[in-house]
């Protein structure tokens, strides 16, 4: 032994070295706390930055050419003013007085939009995250993309290109908020999507679909911690019989022929921190609300700080032109992620137009429906066997949806008081 040649022990060790490094980087908890770390690197020196700018009054102090910038960044230029989405309420009130033909053309378009987008992007998820590229024939294994975290960034940079567009093209309220805050809503919506990409590589998409249907619970629970909002019977009620249906589905699913597909352990952790983060941003959202914005106003905050720790992220582990190494081996898998990107953001349009024109609880019901075509168009193309007790848990997580929607909906009505009639003189 101690005659073999230096230079091949060194060979050696630098593939064991690889090797190690390489599994490590299969385990989703380091590649988790990979990403946080490199979101970190823009976070803490920002956060410098802005007790520092803050610190010594730059407000009142500072000027110069950076001075609108910085003022908006850090200090916002009005004070919290109530919800005030002028432009996103202004339509609605147009469509209350069009006629009824109309209406009914408008929700075909809104339903129509908000399925064709988001069905098309379910679909696309589970092909990207669960199949592999470049096989020719059925025998051959081909190549999985393994990095969540860029198809969170080419969603983010479409979406914010969209936006951007949107608030240049059409009139918008005049921003008062503070840019930074958008950062907490954004960091935790990058991290909620890369769970829910993630997600997939260890559980069914139907599971994933029911247990984001579930996440009215944390979303509860978030809004007594964050925004110390109280709750009625129902809505406890409503969310008793959610639990109830998702854990007789996730109970008795099977095991289907795709590995990558099976329900695990580490799929549910995902999950859970998929449904945590994901009720803090909207929790997050409804507080930066109360600042004068419209709501592509927020599409427009919260995927910049998105692309920003995204682009930052990658660049720092070296995985951007790796994924962009991908994309040009594999054409289909470009054409997907673009794909994928463009149902994403023309859903979050369709979402704010369908809300402004037919209010919140329409939009549920849309979706709600949406969420049920999903798993029945996920188990016909993938193969995803449901038992008859899981059907039911599924049947029983949809009518506590409908249930939340009718109950929401009786309690709004039963608030209209009658307005006193203004005589003008």
């Amino acid at each position: 032994v101690s005659a073999t040649n230096p230079s091949v022990c060194v060979c050696v060790c630098v593939c064991v070295q690889s090797s190690l490094l390489q599994d490590w980087h299969d385990v989703w908890l380091f590649r988790f706390f990979l990403n946080v770390l490199g979101y970190t690197t823009i976070i803490i020196p920002g956060y410098f930055l802005i007790t520092y700018l803050k610190r010594i009054n730059y407000l009142q102090t500072g000027r110069g050419i950076c001075y609108p910038v910085i003022k908006a960044c850090v200090f916002g230029s009005e004070s919290k003013t109530g919800l005030l989405d002028d432009v996103s309420l202004a339509p609605r009130n147009d469509a209350d007085s069009g006629s009824s033909a109309r209406q009914a053309f408008k929700l075909v378009f809104c339903a129509a939009g908000l399925q064709v987008s988001y069905l098309t992007w379910g679909v696309l998820q589970e092909r990207v995250m669960t199949r592999s590229y470049g096989a020719s024939t059925p025998e051959e294994e081909g190549e999985h993309f393994k990095d969540s975290q860029f198809l969170v960034f080419m969603n983010r940079i479409l979406a914010l290109t969209v936006s951007g567009l949107w608030c240049v093209l059409f009139k918008q309220p005049r921003h008062g908020a503070p840019m930074y805050k958008y950062s907490f809503a954004s960091l935790s919506n990058v991290l909620s999507s890369w769970c829910q990409y993630e997600a997939l590589k260890y559980i069914s998409f139907p599971t994933q679909v029911l247990a984001k249907a579930s996440k009215v619970i944390p979303v509860m629970l978030m809004g007594k911690i964050v925004s110390h909002k109280s709750y009625e019977y129902w809505e406890y009620l409503t969310a008793a019989l959610i639990s109830l249906g998702v854990s007789m589905f996730l109970l008795t699913s099977t095991a289907d022929k795709h590995p990558s597909t099976v329900t695990t352990f580490s799929g549910v952790v995902i999950l859970g921190g998929y449904i945590v983060f994901d009720s803090f941003t909207s929790n997050w959202q409804d507080n930066l609300f109360k600042h004068k914005m419209s709501s592509v106003q927020m599409m427009f905050g919260v995927n910049l700080f998105s692309c920003l720790f995204t682009v930052g992220s990658l660049l720092e582990q070296g995985a951007f032109f790796d994924s962009l190494a991908f994309m040009t081996r594999h054409s289909e898998f470009a054409f997907h992620a673009v794909l994928l990107s463009v149902c994403s953001a023309c859903g979050q349009l369709f979402i704010f137009y369908t809300i402004a024109q037919f209010g919140a609880a329409v939009f549920t019901i849309i979706m709600t429906l949406r969420q049920a075509i999903a798993i029945l168009l996920s188990c016909f193309l993938y193969g995803h066997a449901v038992t008859m007790v899981g059907g039911f848990g599924m049947a029983v997580v949809f009518l506590a949806l409908f249930l939340r929607v009718y109950a929401r909906s009786r309690m709004k009505a039963g608030r209209k008081v009658p307005q006193p009639q203004v005589q003008k003189v």
